[in-house]
């Protein structure tokens, strides 16, 4: 199948969709070696901006934008920030996911008969009504907000208690929460995110809007937990052109084959076989991984019930924001 002639699962007719499985198993045949060079031939070096790490705002996401296309598309080296702060780039981006979309309670799941390839139809074409608004009502600035699976909160919370307890000579620090690492998606919540039903998760932001795990000391930040952060943030700036997986937010503005390159500077930039290949081989488990929590979400999900607050539909079923399950009333 060409490139051109690829279905995404909220276009064409439903007779032509490929179905999550079909997807599936598309992604696990998917070549590192191919995928590979296609990252080599568009090129990315990170530079260490620290653009996906942090709040996105408007002004600021349109000049990336353009300049990301302008600067690969004539060879030049991407231009540096403006104040030239460096950090080491935990690769995450603002994304939506096309198959476990968020949509609001009133709109989904109103009919018990509906069935699982609709459903996810469904709340796929009403996160792009929800993003919509989300646009209208922020317009200049939106949080850093990066998917993040159940699995991976876990692996999240286990990571930053051996970090604390390395820090202490005792293991008196409290345990890392689900809150503390992931919050529930925002589309589909109401205004001021206390009510509503929603799909996935999103890395904890800060009362700045950037990710919890960035930090900057004397001008300088980092990722405090790059060694463990999640696929998307591994992965970014790059995607693969399947049905069901996350694609980051906004256009892409280069491909090559099956991969997807989104807005950041350090495209364009020379990259080693061998990071391409390391780039290549992540980017292919989360394909895999994504659409795999795709489809666990989409066998596990029920329409909400009668529960105040936020319900959160993960591939583990319904929660709450504190990540417990929500029993079947």
């Amino acid at each position: 199948m060409k490139d051109t002639e690829m279905t995404d699962l909220s276009d064409g007719e439903t007779g032509e969709m490929q179905t999550l499985e079909a997807e599936l198993a598309r992604a696990k045949s998917l070549s590192v070696e191919s995928l590979a060079d296609a990252i080599e031939s568009i090129g990315f070096e990170c530079t260490r901006c620290g653009a996906c790490c942090t709040a996105h705002h408007e002004e600021e996401s349109k000049n990336q934008t353009t300049d990301a296309d302008t600067h690969h598309k004539s060879g030049s080296e991407p231009a540096q920030t403006t104040d030239n702060t460096p950090i080491e780039s935990n690769g995450s981006e603002t994304e939506t996911h096309t198959a476990t979309a968020t949509t609001e309670s009133s709109r989904i799941g109103h009919d018990a008969k509906i069935d699982a390839h609709d459903r996810t139809q469904t709340a796929h074409n009403l996160d792009k009504e929800n993003r919509a608004d989300a646009a209208t009502q922020s317009p200049t600035t939106e949080p850093h907000t990066a998917t993040i699976f159940p699995d991976e909160v876990r692996e999240l919370q286990t990571a930053v208690d051996e970090m604390k307890n390395e820090r202490t000579d005792t293991n008196t620090q409290s345990s890392t929460e689900w809150r503390d690492v992931a919050r529930p998606m925002p589309y589909g919540l109401d205004n001021d995110n206390t009510t509503g039903t929603t799909f996935e998760w999103a890395l904890q932001t800060d009362a700045c809007g950037n990710c919890v795990f960035y930090e900057e000391t004397d001008g300088i930040g980092s990722c405090q937990a790059h060694d463990n952060r999640p696929l998307i943030c591994a992965t970014y700036p790059f995607s693969v052109a399947l049905g069901g997986t996350s694609q980051p937010m906004g256009e892409a503005v280069d491909e090559a084959g099956m991969v997807r390159a989104h807005e950041c500077e350090g495209l364009g930039r020379e990259i080693t076989r061998d990071r391409a290949e390391e780039l290549a081989a992540t980017l292919r488990t989360r394909a895999i991984r994504e659409l795999e929590e795709a489809i666990s979400l989409r066998d596990t999900y029920e329409p909400p019930g009668s529960t105040d607050g936020i319900v959160v539909h993960d591939s583990e079923g319904a929660k709450r924001p504190d990540g417990t399950p929500i029993d079947d009333q």
